[in-house]
């Protein structure tokens, strides 16, 4: 770690559109908005953000998979699945392994360099100089027990474990071919690893299930990050405090997400794991949606002045959440000033 000039300012923005509204001080009829115009105000607020998405729209999509979804514009949910049983899920997912098979015989490096650099570049020309952290590129593990179900994903493990075991090995031998073809630090200082699998009060699986179907997992997916020369920050939601040792020890460089209501305070762990980046801390429900603009200014000002966020480095101003469309352009703007209100000297000249 080291000293920085300002702390980085860190969000998504791609699900607010009276945010959008305020800062392009233009008319955004609902959700009808564009990249280009989240990108115009990611450049006006922040310093790093993840890929920027237009909403899903309304209605419902059916995928190729047999995989039903409802969309509600910033967010969709999974309510039909083609299979109803274990044994349904491990049809499912043994032509998972058939897929990835096939995939692993035909890996092209030059081409998912090509694609990814693309994906990147297209990114970046909507964000413009603010540094897109991406978040594409996992080990699968979450994807897996979402599309069960946590009560389905449960039988079909105690069942057939093996076969879970042996989708983790080919996805992120997968994942790592394409990191090694693809990762470049000169587009990306960092990558994000997101596999939730905390509630509010601790993870959702034993810990046998976690060092035998997921930890070695992270660790391979992050080691082939720090190959090609980028840091890596790991996403869960909910209380994982009882795993950050466990986490650590898969290498990875920091974590996102902490959700202060879960008793996850950003203040606290930083000075617990000094050596850790760590990003986010504000409340996004509590303080985000309900407080006042100064209550978000005190959240954000204590976070940078309890972690002496300038001479340490490694803090990452974040929501626990997203900017999400309930929080009000003042509670961001507030956000977004009171980072500005800590910096150093030297910063301070430059302005």
């Amino acid at each position: 770690m080291q000293s920085v000039d300002r702390v980085v300012l860190h969000e998504q923005l791609s699900y607010n559109p009276a945010v959008l509204e305020y800062y392009l001080n233009k008319r955004i009829d609902g959700y009808n908005y564009t990249k280009q115009d989240i990108g115009m105000v990611v450049q006006m607020t922040l310093d790093a953000t993840f890929p920027v998405f237009t909403p899903y729209g309304t209605g419902h999509e059916v995928k190729p998979d047999g995989f039903e979804y409802r969309l509600d514009n910033w967010t969709k949910w999974l309510y039909k699945r083609p299979f109803s049983d274990e044994h349904g899920a491990c049809d499912w997912l043994k032509s998972e392994i058939k897929n990835l098979e096939g995939s692993l015989r035909g890996f092209d490096a030059g081409k998912e360099r090509k694609d990814y650099h693309a994906y990147m570049m297209e990114q970046q020309s909507f964000i413009g100089e603010t540094v897109l952290i991406d978040w594409s590129i996992m080990t699968r593990f979450c994807e897996i027990f979402d599309k069960m179900g946590l009560e389905l994903f449960s039988f079909f493990y105690l069942e057939y474990p093996d076969v879970m075991l042996r989708f983790m090995e080919l996805s992120t031998e997968y994942s790592c071919l394409k990191i090694k073809a693809a990762g470049d630090n000169s587009i990306t200082p960092a990558a994000l690893i997101a596999e939730d699998f905390c509630s509010k009060s601790g993870p959702i699986f034993s810990p046998e299930t976690l060092y035998r179907v997921h930890y070695p997992f992270v660790r391979q997916l992050t080691d082939a990050w720090h190959e090609v020369g980028l840091k890596v920050i790991y996403h869960t939601d909910g209380n994982f405090k009882n795993v950050i040792s466990d986490l650590i020890a898969c290498n990875v460089d920091g974590f996102y997400c902490l959700e202060r209501s879960c008793g996850m305070h950003l203040e606290e762990l930083a000075i617990e794991y000094p050596d850790m980046i760590w990003a986010g801390g504000v409340d996004g429900i509590g303080t985000m949606e309900f407080g006042a603009a100064e209550d978000v200014r005190s959240e954000v000002l204590n976070i940078i002045d309890t972690t002496n966020a300038l001479s340490r480095g490694g803090i990452m101003i974040d929501t626990s959440s997203e900017i999400n469309p309930t929080i009000t352009p003042e509670s961001f703007e507030a956000m977004v000033n009171a980072v500005g209100e800590r910096h150093s000297a030297g910063y301070a000249d430059k302005e």
